[in-house]
């Protein structure tokens, strides 16, 4: 009986999505040389070359960028319907990816995950923690979470939070050294911490309004980072001022370890969403996920008796 094509194909399509033997290796749980095997005997049976291969990149060829485009989505069909099987057994099963910013995962995906990963012990749970703006069909993530401002069109969008804020805050000991900014261009004759964006490089151009009027302030300080966690612990030792969301904040401005200024040019804006392609029909496990997610306050998380 002659072999079955698709396990090469969808190694083929790890690969030229992950653009690297590495990354698809893990992906799959295979060794590099016999994935790389794998893919010469596809090559070899085909005809034609389907990758580049340089010692630094692995990209498609033409002909791959045409059985990407033409057997992709047909592959993907296949895994989600193989996916969906499991809505007959017991209890759901199966294997949720998801990218999400660190903000995004601690203080949203990951409550909700505790409580759904002990419930449903079959299920298992890849996140991808990053500031980066992923394109999760090409990157084979289920769902992101992103603010609402940042979504795509023709994407699913489900609320998961409430509405955020971005506060400028400062450490008593900066204040004692430096007048408190009354409006935000005061904040030019100020140190302040930059963020580093991963996607564009660039640095985050710090965003107010006031009575229905935008206003945009590039800041200038001795730091930058690209980390928002990394940012509060320099805000909290006094190396100047922060822009950062109110809630990782509140508990050093209850203390006293922070101060906040600005607070009428920062008013609320729509919170996490997690969005997943329209076309992708959702998984039992995803449905769950789901379910966890949208959990109102005193409402009880779903039973697993209850999810069949």
């Amino acid at each position: 009986m002659q072999r079955s094509p698709l396990p090469d194909l969808a190694a083929f399509l790890a690969v030229a999505r992950e653009r690297s033997f590495t990354r698809a290796a893990a992906r799959l749980g295979v060794s590099q040389s016999a994935l790389s095997h794998t893919i010469r005997a596809l090559e070899e049976r085909l005809g034609v070359r389907l990758l580049t291969r340089t010692t630094r990149s692995v990209a498609p060829t033409e002909a791959g960028e045409r059985l990407i485009q033409s057997v992709g989505p047909k592959l993907d069909e296949i895994e989600a319907e193989l996916a969906a099987l499991t809505a007959l057994r017991d209890t759901p099963a199966g294997h949720i990816r998801l990218t999400a910013s660190e903000h995004a995962f601690r203080t949203v995906l990951w409550p909700a995950l505790q409580p759904m990963l002990r419930a449903y012990p079959d299920i298992s749970v890849e996140v991808v923690v990053e500031s980066t703006f992923r394109d999760i069909v090409n990157d084979r993530f289920d769902a992101g979470v992103r603010l609402g401002e940042s979504l795509e069109q023709d994407m699913i969008a489900v609320p998961i939070s409430p509405a955020m804020r971005l506060l400028v805050v400062g450490a008593p000991s900066y204040f004692a050294c430096h007048p408190k900014p009354v409006v935000p261009h005061d904040l030019t004759g100020h140190r302040c911490i930059n963020m580093r964006l991963q996607t564009s490089g660039g640095l985050y151009v710090w965003e107010f309004e006031k009575d229905g009027h935008p206003l945009r302030v590039r800041v200038d300080g001795q730091l930058t980072f690209n980390s928002s966690s990394v940012i509060l612990d320099a805000c909290l030792a006094g190396f100047g001022l922060g822009y950062l969301m109110a809630d990782t904040t509140a508990a050093h401005r209850d203390a006293g370890r922070l101060e906040s200024v600005l607070t009428d040019w920062s008013p609320p804006f729509d919170g996490y969403y997690l969005y997943y392609p329209s076309r992708r029909q959702p998984t039992p496990a995803f449905q769950v996920l789901l379910e966890y997610l949208r959990q109102k306050e005193g409402r009880r998380p779903p039973s697993p008796s209850l999810s069949r």
